[in-house]
Formats: structure tokens, sequence, C-alpha cells
């Protein structure tokens, strides 16, 4: 099995080190991450200047390479043949927080497993989750063990047996020991933000929005649920964004009649 891993917190996170030594375990692991933090990107790409792409040893001595672009774009330059490199499967991660619920929207870990997709393999997005206080710069001892061991068990199954057009959003309690795993469904954020002024040292006005910590609707069956048990959350997820229950209800407007003919409005 050939491996594309990759992160949204930069080739030097500890999480991407973790989940590259648990996944040669099952196969053979190309690295290809951002050369810095690039979270909260989503499924952005990088337009109108060139990717810059270098070789880097990792912490442990082992050797991946690191990109200018965002994590989307690291998966397309393996799929493009830059390593050749032809991957089985795409992994993200781990990344050094949730991905719980409408987070997967924002999360630029999703989106390089969702590239799984475009490229026609399958994707795994594992992250870890944390108790840190929001946006605070120290982070908490993070044990990505199990996670890591668990998603490298996952990605044998999930190669035979993810139906095509999916991927998996994994999210792990931090805990040295977990108390299981569970297939889950999305759970639903509410966001508490507040537009706060805030001035530089010259007096220059900014503006503040993400302030407060989320929260989440209390619902059995999802990834939050799972979490709150000390569990490890799996949840598929797809691409296919179709409203087909409004698309019944869109076409009873005739929205061809709305169509300007001959200059007459």
């Amino acid at each position: 099995m050939k491996i594309v891993l990759t992160n949204d917190d930069g080739i030097d996170a500890p999480g991407l080190l973790a989940a590259r030594q648990a996944l040669e375990k099952v196969g053979d692991v190309l690295v290809v991450a951002p050369d810095r933090n690039r979270s909260g990107v989503g499924r952005s790409i990088s337009f109108g200047a060139p990717l810059h792409v270098e070789e880097r040893a990792l912490a442990d001595g082992g050797m991946g390479y690191a990109c200018t672009g965002t994590p989307v774009d690291c998966v397309r330059l393996v799929a493009l043949g830059l390593m050749e490199f032809e991957p089985d499967l795409v992994v993200s991660g781990i990344n050094h927080g949730e991905n719980l619920g409408d987070d997967i929207t924002y999360s630029g870990t999703v989106a390089a497993a969702f590239e799984g997709i475009v490229i026609g393999v399958p994707g795994i997005a594992v992250s870890l989750c944390m108790n840190r206080p929001w946006h605070a710069g120290a982070e908490e001892e993070l044990h990505f063990g199990p996670v890591a061991e668990f998603a490298a068990r996952l990605s044998k199954v999930a190669l035979k047996g993810l139906p095509a057009g999916r991927i998996l959003s994994v999210n792990a309690p931090n805990l040295e020991e977990v108390n299981g795993a569970r297939v889950t469904k999305l759970g639903r954020r509410f966001y508490r933000d507040e537009l706060i002024e805030v001035r530089d040292e010259n007096g220059k006005v900014g503006y503040d929005i993400y302030n407060n910590p989320p929260g989440h609707h209390e619902e059995d069956g999802t990834d939050f649920a799972a979490i709150a048990d000390g569990e490890i959350s799996v949840t598929p997820v797809h691409l296919e964004l179709t409203d087909s229950a409004g698309l019944e209800e869109l076409c009873s407007w005739d929205v061809g009649s709305l169509v300007s003919r001959n200059g007459r409005g």
C-alpha cells in the first residue's frame, strides 16, 4: 500500500511525525506537507505563483518534502507525478486540534483527504481533540499514539472497503488510552464570536472576530458524543453537495421564465 501523508500544521508538526511512524508499519509512506502552518485554509489552492518544494529531514531522521502551498496543493503535486509515487491512499494529519461537526468545512486537514476523492483514491483525515484554552499558544501534553495506531489499522480496512467518493474523518480524545471507537455522524456547532476592535502600537485599527470557543449541540450518535465518552469517532463524509431534496421544490419555480429575452426584463 502506497500512502501519501500530509497535514495543515506544517511539516515539522509532531502529529505528522506520529502518523508517519505508525503508517510505515502498514505501507510505503511519502510525506509531502506545507512548509508552515496552514490551519483553517480549507480547500484553498495556490494561484498566480509557482510552488516550491524542498526535501526536508524530519525529527526522527526520516525524510519528507516541504511545499510552499496548501494541503490540497501537496496532494495534487503527488498526483501529477512530481515524486514518481502513485498513491493508493491519502492520509492527512494528525491534526493538532479537533475537526468536529461544522469544523470540517474550514479544515485544511479534511480538505487534503477530500483531494483523495478528486484523484480517485480513499482519503482519511485524522485529528486529535485538545483541551487547550481558545487561541492559547502553549499546548497540553499530546497523546498521538492511540489514534496513530488506530489510523494505521483503519487504513488497511478503508483501502479495501471504503465506497468510492467518500472519506473518513477521524477524531480522537487526547487520552493515553481511549475507551473504544464508533462510527458517527457529524454534529452541529454554534459560534459565539464577537466583533472586537484592537489597536496596534501605532494606533492602527484591526478587528478580532474569532475570539470565543465554539459550542455544539448535544445529540446522540455524533462525533461530539463519541469524544465526550472518550472514544475515537469515525465519520464518513462525501463531496456530493447537491441538495437532492430541494431539486423538486426549485423545479416548481420555473427559473427559465426569469431569463431576460430580447433585452426585455
